[in-house]
């Protein structure tokens, strides 16, 4: 199986998620010593002289100290951990928007607990009301997510989709309700 869009998973000395980066990129960590392979896929690549299987996951020779990120509040953010569904009706797809649950305009904040991704007929029924004044019913409750040390949270989403990463971000995936 081939890894996403040719990407490879870099871990850290300790197996911690650090990066995604791409196959010749991992390619060169090798080369030079600086990363050794964990997992490859079944596909090949050939040089003149030589043949290799193509990485899936690289692990650093070192260790790199890294402060921990802070988890951004944005749009990209709010459709990966609600995995691109209206929490109101379960539509699924990519022409979605956020809502306030409680609305702005009543004092909701803008934060992860108040941001849901939702289709545009939804939104427009919900209008500037409560899900209760409007008769509606959130499928689960907005919150924070976990973060993932080091990668992006939708780029997370993505990965963890992948089969062969899985394991590596599995203690990672704790408390996050993915429909993997």
């Amino acid at each position: 199986m081939e890894s996403p869009s040719g990407s490879v998973l870099v871990l850290n000395q300790n197996y911690e998620p650090l990066n995604i980066c791409n196959v010749r990129r991992a390619m060169v960590l090798l080369w030079l010593g600086k990363a050794e392979v964990v997992k490859t896929d079944s596909v090949t690549f050939h040089s003149v002289t030589q043949s290799f299987e193509v990485p899936s996951v690289v692990r650093l020779s070192y260790f790199v100290k890294r402060p921990v990120p802070q988890l951004k509040l944005s749009r990209k953010s709010i459709l990966a951990r609600d995995d691109h569904t209206c929490q109101y009706c379960g539509f699924r797809g990519s022409n979605l928007t956020l809502d306030h649950v409680i609305p702005k305009q009543r004092g909701g904040p803008t934060d992860w607990h108040n941001l849901v991704c939702c289709c545009l007929p939804c939104n427009n029924k919900k209008g500037n009301r409560t899900p209760q004044e409007a008769g509606m019913k959130l499928r689960r409750q907005p919150k924070k997510p976990r973060y993932v040390p080091y990668i992006s949270f939708s780029r997370f989403v993505a990965a963890a989709r992948h089969e062969a990463w899985r394991e590596f971000l599995q203690p990672y995936l704790v408390g996050l309700d993915l429909s993997l």
